[in-house]
């Protein structure tokens, strides 16, 4: 019998971050009406018309969203077997380059996401255990501790790969013992064990052991199509260490802005409240920013100062960040 060959496709998928509210927002898609999940914003790859991934990225994008993007980067090739297929499935097998890009809001995206069938969506709805602007969340010690020690208790699954660290160790790094060692950077490393628990939506969608297991399991997060939540939980790592290093937090700000502004734009993407005194001198000793000399009455209290970022700073040190959080 001959060998079929398999084709495969290569596309590009973005996960495309704003704040706005107060809340940092993504783009996603969704057929309104339909079962389907939400799934983040997906483009081919044209090697005829695009040069590079990025230069396709930012094209369809553009066209799709009337977004223009800031800061973008290369997450990771996402090219797991079946993440784009389904049993009988006869197409292209599909590996994705996935991106982490920023923008700022503007007046027609609303307008222009619609009309394809996208639209804001906070990234805590999909990773609610992840926001510690009010304190420790509920969902931790109510629901998902609990299960992951029951689960680290359990013998692992036939098939299940060898790991340098056990169950155990791995759930005390990732959600750490206290609110103290709770490191937000580690997102990934914890949806990862929610997902291998079966903790996770999409655990049972793919067939695991585990989650196929249970007879119930909590609502953690709105799930998300293929893998597009483990996309999504990169990113979230990858931005959250970003701000500790590179003046990535600019590329979100409008060009003039106060420094309460600042603070809490920075924690909606750290996911932790920060001391406003703190925070201030941390921005001062930075010295990130500037006076624009101007004042805002937006608030509709005593004038607040304005600021901008300081863009000479990329010339006089290599590590410009905001170190906030618990590294």
């Amino acid at each position: 019998m001959p060998h079929r060959q398999a084709s495969i496709e290569i596309g590009l998928n973005a996960v495309i971050v704003s704040v706005a509210g107060s809340l940092p927002q993504i783009v996603h898609v969704n057929e309104p009406g339909g079962d389907a999940l939400d799934s983040l914003p997906f483009g081919p790859f044209d090697p005829i018309r695009h040069r590079t991934f990025e230069i396709g990225l930012r094209s369809w994008v553009e066209d799709q969203t009337a977004l223009r993007l800031g800061y973008v980067e290369q997450l990771y090739t996402f090219g797991d077997r079946g993440r784009h297929r389904e049993t009988g499935d006869e197409g292209p097998h599909v590996v994705s380059v996935g991106y982490l890009a920023l923008t700022r809001q503007t007046a027609d995206s609303e307008d222009m996401l619609a009309r394809h069938k996208s639209a804001w969506r906070s990234w805590y709805d999909y990773f609610p255990w992840e926001d510690w602007r009010t304190g420790r969340p509920d969902l931790l010690d109510r629901d998902i501790l609990p299960l992951l020690e029951h689960w680290a208790k359990e013998p692992p699954a036939a098939g299940e790969p060898p790991r340098a660290l056990g169950r155990q160790e791995r759930i005390r790094l990732a959600f750490g013992s206290d609110t103290t060692s709770w490191d937000e950077e580690r997102a990934l490393e914890r949806y990862e064990l929610l997902y291998e628990a079966g903790l996770v939506e999409e655990a049972r969608t793919d067939g695991r052991p585990a989650a196929l297991d249970r007879t119930s399991r909590p609502s953690l997060g709105i799930p998300m199509r293929f893998d597009h939540r483990r996309v999504l939980a990169t990113a979230i790592s990858r931005l959250r260490g970003k701000l500790k290093y590179r003046p990535v937090i600019f590329e979100l700000m409008p060009e003039t802005f106060t420094l309460t502004e600042l603070q809490t734009s920075v924690e909606a993407i750290s996911g932790r409240h920060l001391h406003k005194q703190n925070f201030r001198r941390l921005v001062e000793n930075a010295d990130l920013v500037e006076p624009t000399g101007a004042t805002s009455t937006a608030t509709g209290g005593r004038p607040a100062a304005l600021f901008r970022f300081r863009h000479q700073l990329m010339s006089e040190r290599p590590a410009p960040g905001l170190r906030v959080g618990g590294r």
